[in-house]
C-alpha cells in the first residue's frame, strides 16, 4: 500500500495534468513580476487578456509542487522568484492596470472577479458587439449614435448590423452630422451609461462622429447592408448620403496608393478573393495591381480570371470589400499607407 508521500505526489501529478495551457501560462505570469507581466499583456487581444486574467485567478491557490512542475516544463530558472497565492488580487489588478490603464483594467477585472462595475465609456471597445447592441438598443437614436461613434470602426459596424434595420440609417445619419459634443451632451450620455454600469468620465468637449466617422463605419459593413442604409439616407438627405459616399474608401481608390503599399497588401490577400475582386475592377486598377506582382503571379491571376467565367456582381463586391477591410486594418496599424479620394490619407 502506498505511503502518504506517494499518495500526495500522485495527487499533485494528477492536478498538474488537469491544468490547461492557459492556466500554466497564468502561473508563469504570476511568477514574472508585475512589469514583465504587464509587457506581455500589452501584446494580447482583449479576449486573450480576459482569458489569461481569469486563469490567473483560478490558479492563485495551487500548491508549490504543482508550481514546480509547471516551472520544470516551461522555465525552471525562475521558479523561486515569487510566491503564488499571496496578495494575488492586488498583483493581478496592478499588472492589468500597468498593461491596459485603469479604465480597461477595471473592465477586465469586472468580468473575471466580483469587482465593482464602475467603467467609463471607452471600455465599450472591450465588449463584444452583441453585448453593446443589447445595452443600447432601447436608447434614443442620438444616444445610440454617440455611443457607436466612440467605438472602433469595425466593432461599430458589427454593432450597427445588430440594430433593427429601420434604426440603422437614422443612426448613420446622426453619426455623420455629429461634430463637437459639448459637456451637456456628454453628461446625458454619462447619465445613460451610469444606469447601465455606473460610468464616470471627464466632462469636456469631445470630437467624435462626423461624415468621415460614418464613412469609416460603413466601410466595414456588408455590401447589402451598406447599399440599404445609403439608400434610406438618400431619401432623407441626398447631400448627406453623397458626403458619406465621397468619404468612403472603395476598391477603386487603391489605384491612388503607392506600389510598396499595394505589394504589402497583396501578400495578405487570398488569391481566390483577389481573382474575384479584379473581375469587377476597372482596367487602370487591374494593370497597377498586376504591375505590383511578379510576371508569373500576374499571369496566373489573369488565367484564373478567364477560367472563372461570369460571376455575380454581389460576389465581386463582397470580395472587394474583404480586400478593403484588410487594407484598412493594415493602414491603421501602419503597415501600409492608403490614399483616399482627393488624395487624403485614410487613417
Amino acid at each position: 500500500m502506498p505511503d502518504a508521500a506517494t499518495i500526495s505526489k500522485i495527487e499533485e501529478d494528477r492536478l498538474f495534468d488537469t491544468l490547461t495551457g492557459t492556466q500554466k501560462s497564468a502561473i508563469l505570469m504570476m511568477l514574472l513580476g508585475e512589469d514583465e507581466a504587464a509587457e506581455i499583456l500589452k501584446n494580447l487581444s482583449p479576449r486573450e487578456v480576459q482569458h489569461l486574467g481569469a486563469a490567473m485567478y483560478s490558479v492563485q491557490g495551487v500548491d508549490q509542487q504543482t508550481v514546480n512542475l509547471v516551472l520544470d516544463e516551461f522555465l525552471a530558472i525562475i521558479k523561486q522568484q515569487t510566491s503564488i497565492g499571496l496578495g494575488a488580487g492586488n498583483y493581478i489588478r496592478n499588472v492589468l492596470t500597468k498593461a491596459l490603464g485603469g479604465d480597461k483594467a477595471q473592465s477586465v477585472l469586472s468580468r473575471i472577479t466580483p469587482a465593482s462595475s464602475e467603467r467609463p465609456i471607452d471600455i465599450l471597445d472591450w465588449m463584444d458587439a452583441r453585448a453593446i447592441a443589447e445595452l443600447i438598443i432601447d436608447e434614443h437614436p442620438q444616444i445610440v449614435a454617440l455611443i457607436i461613434s466612440y467605438l472602433d470602426y469595425g466593432l461599430a459596424a458589427d454593432v450597427l448590423g445588430l440594430l433593427p434595420h429601420d434604426l440603422q440609417p437614422e443612426v448613420v445619419a446622426r453619426i455623420a452630422t455629429l461634430e463637437t459634443v459639448q459637456p451637456d451632451a456628454v453628461r446625458e450620455l454619462e447619465r445613460v451609461m451610469q444606469l447601465k454600469f455606473k460610468a464616470n468620465t471627464t466632462l469636456r468637449a469631445s470630437q467624435i462622429g462626423g461624415v468621415k466617422a460614418a464613412a469609416k463605419i460603413m466601410n466595414f459593413t456588408k455590401t447589402a447592408m451598406e447599399q440599404r442604409i445609403m439608400k434610406d439616407i438618400k431619401k432623407a438627405d441626398k447631400d448627406l448620403m453623397t458626403a458619406i459616399q465621397d468619404s468612403m474608401f472603395v476598391f477603386d481608390n487603391l489605384v491612388m496608393s503607392d506600389e510598396r503599399s499595394l505589394q504589402t497588401l497583396l501578400r495578405s490577400v487570398d488569391s481566390d478573393v483577389l481573382v474575384l475582386a479584379l473581375k469587377g475592377a476597372d482596367e487602370l486598377l487591374r494593370e497597377k495591381l498586376f504591375a505590383c506582382m511578379s510576371t508569373r503571379a500576374a499571369a496566373n491571376i489573369k488565367d484564373e480570371m478567364e477560367a472563372l467565367g461570369p460571376v455575380r456582381l454581389t460576389e465581386v463586391q463582397e470580395a472587394q470589400k474583404q480586400i478593403i477591410n484588410v487594407a484598412r486594418k493594415m493602414s491603421d496599424d501602419g503597415s501600409i499607407v492608403l490614399a483616399g479620394r482627393g488624395g487624403d490619407e485614410m487613417v
